[in-house]
């Protein structure tokens, strides 16, 4: 097939010369990915691999034909997960990334044509698609070998087909992205690239390795970012959910964080030992255990994962943020389903779904069942962290794909243990409250956190870049920090809480403090905490805690609440860790003092720097 089914006045140049080979395959369904997932294959196992000179045949992943999907699993070790410095820009235009010229000594533009030469050299897929949601969307095109079928597929679920049949006449792709994994044995040594064009027209997303998070993923959010710095408005790194009580009370929560701050787990039911019982905090010194009966949940409905859009068009002027999901399917991390009945719920969806999903880093053999904690071994008897499955949102009951309005917005952070022999910064209660202008000041800060389980590690505490989209931005840090202030500033009635997944304190929690304490907000309604038991958190950085706190038969002691209350942790350690966070938050902060940020942005900046309180922080934006 050739390009003539696209209009040509749409398709920039750089399109053209990657398709001007002729040799295309522009897909009609998403049946036909499949096939080409698997080199046309019906069952068995299809390696992916490629000619790179120098190395001869090098075989960059498989793909096993299972009973509910594909089981894709790659080689290096290395390619299992995202790189968080793999982002580097080749334009010439303001950036705070890496620029491809000054890491390699040369103009991206020559390893552009190589690439696009290349391309042109093979059969490959051309699939249009859009970016975004019913709301907002925009035209978008892939091209890759053909023998990537399972990332054009991720893709596609993750955004929407356009199959060819439905073409618009008026096609003008805004993001197109191109895949050429040899490239990064022959020029990047070895290393996952993702090398960001951004031209007047289009924004052009060249990547260079096969694993789809930094690329199909993240290169789409990276296009998103830049696409409404221009037109003032962000893309958070957020979900979103709507909660129903068992008492028909509704209440709405957007989690941000890092990833593995607890995104996808704030859509998730909570987990519950092999006895039924809610385990609230293991004492990781001497094993104690605090546990509670179970009772019975919200329902939950889920409307966003990972990339939520909060675009001008969805606000409805009511106080509140109002948020739509930018995907169609969303890439789930499952390193914590490490046994059956982990999370009965998303189990029995992957196991038996209504249409053939895309597993990766999953041990699966051609012809059996995909589960979900059977996670492949980086080594002997240590599993990958970073599992996935990408799951369309249709599948999920109780989906919700509207714009959702927002209650209360989360901030979650993965924090390390806190002991009086090992201070660190894990010194977070079960939860906290906010004032905005200090919740402001930790999508600023970013915190990437304790142990990240889908990114490549990095020693000690580091930051996730603004708003934790940051390692995706490409534009200008300090547009995004006023962009997001002036959400703080507008949405009032939308309220501020902080959660640790993993540790408090001496304790081991897991998710737990993020699953009990939204039970908590559901029931009791999207209302002030003024003058119900809060007081100041000793860290100025962490607001306020709840003196006491209860939901339903769930009853936390207070030294869950307030961390120098822990017999293994004391008032010295506390000091020392909330000094650690301290130190992090000025290291943080001091790229965005610039003439740059707005006036309310810089008063709020001197109120850290003049080491406020939460009192002080609300004088500059008033409620909790």
């Amino acid at each position: 097939m050739n390009m003539s089914v696209f209009p040509k006045e749409g398709l920039s140049e750089n399109v053209q010369m990657a398709l001007a080979g002729g040799k295309i395959i522009i897909p009609s369904e998403r049946d036909e990915l499949i096939k080409l997932a698997m080199g046309g294959k019906e069952s068995g196992i299809y390696d992916v691999s490629y000619d790179v000179e120098g190395m001869g045949t090098v075989r960059e992943a498989t793909v096993a034909k299972c009973k509910n999907g594909l089981a894709v699993n790659y080689d290096d070790i290395y390619m299992r997960r995202r790189d968080p410095d793999c982002v580097i820009v080749g334009d010439h235009k303001s950036t705070n990334k890496p620029v491809f010229k000054d890491r390699y000594g040369y103009d991206f533009d020559v390893l552009k044509e190589k690439t696009l030469d290349w391309l042109s050299k093979q059969e490959v897929i051309a699939m249009p698609f859009m970016t975004g949601n019913g709301n907002v969307q925009y035209h978008s095109l892939f091209i890759g070998p053909a023998n990537t079928g399972f990332f054009a597929m991720a893709l596609a679920d993750l955004q929407t087909l356009i199959p060819l049949s439905k073409i618009p006449r008026d096609f003008k792709p805004t993001i197109v992205i191109y895949l050429a994994p040899p490239f990064r044995h022959t020029h990047l040594k070895g290393k996952q690239v993702v090398v960001h064009n951004r031209t007047d027209d289009v924004y052009e997303i060249f990547a260079y390795n096969l694993y789809p998070g930094p690329s199909a993923k993240k290169g789409i959010y990276s296009a998103l970012l830049e696409i409404g710095e221009r037109e003032k408005w962000v893309t958070l790194h957020a979900s979103a959910v709507k909660f129903v009580t068992p008492y028909d009370n509704e209440l709405t929560m957007m989690h941000e964080g890092a990833s593995g701050g607890g995104k996808s787990e704030m859509n998730e039911h909570m987990e519950h030992s092999e006895n039924d019982m809610l385990i609230l905090g293991t004492n990781i010194v001497n094993g104690r255990v605090i546990e509670s009966d179970m009772f019975r949940e919200c329902s939950i409905y889920p409307a966003t994962d990972d990339m939520t859009m909060c675009h001008p068009a969805i606000q409805t002027g009511s106080g509140r943020l109002a948020v739509s999901d930018a995907e169609k399917a969303w890439f789930v991390r499952v390193n914590h389903i490490s046994k059956y009945g982990t999370n009965p719920y998303f189990e029995r969806l992957c196991i038996h779904p209504k249409m053939p999903l895309i597993f990766l880093n999953i041990d699966a053999v051609p012809g059996s069942t995909c589960l979900l904690w059977e996670h492949i071994e980086d080594k002997p008897g240590k599993a990958c962290p970073n599992p996935r499955v990408i799951f369309p949102k249709k599948l999920i009951p109780g989906v919700i794909d509207e714009p959702l309005e927002i209650d209360y917005r989360s901030f979650g952070v993965r924090t390390p243990p806190c002991t009086a022999e090992n201070p660190s910064y894990g010194i977070l209660g079960y939860f906290h409250i906010l004032p905005a202008a200090l919740a402001w000041l930790w999508r600023l800060a970013a915190p990437r956190g304790y142990d990240n389980p889908s990114i490549v590690s990095s020693d000690g505490m580091t930051s996730e870049g603004i708003g934790t989209y940051g390692p995706f931005l490409t534009g200008s840090v300090t547009a995004q920090a006023n962009l997001l202030l002036e959400q703080f500033e507008k949405y009032t009635r939308t309220k501020h809480v902080l959660f640790p997944n993993q540790h408090v304190g001496s304790w081991k929690v897991g998710f737990m403090p993020q699953w009990i304490v939204r039970e908590y907000l559901a029931r009791r309604g999207n209302k002030t905490f003024k003058g119900s038991g809060m007081i100041p958190a000793k860290s100025t950085l962490l607001g306020y805690i709840k003196k006491d706190f209860q939901v339903e038969s769930v009853s936390l002691p207070s030294f869950m609440m307030d961390v120098s209350l822990q017999n293994d942790v004391g008032e010295e350690a506390y000091t020392k860790g909330a000094e650690m966070l301290r130190e992090f938050f000025a290291q943080e902060l001091e790229k965005f003092n610039n003439k740059d940020l707005n006036a309310t942005g810089k008063r709020i900046l001197q109120c850290f720097s003049d080491r406020g309180g939460a009192s002080d922080y609300e004088g500059i934006l008033p409620g909790v």
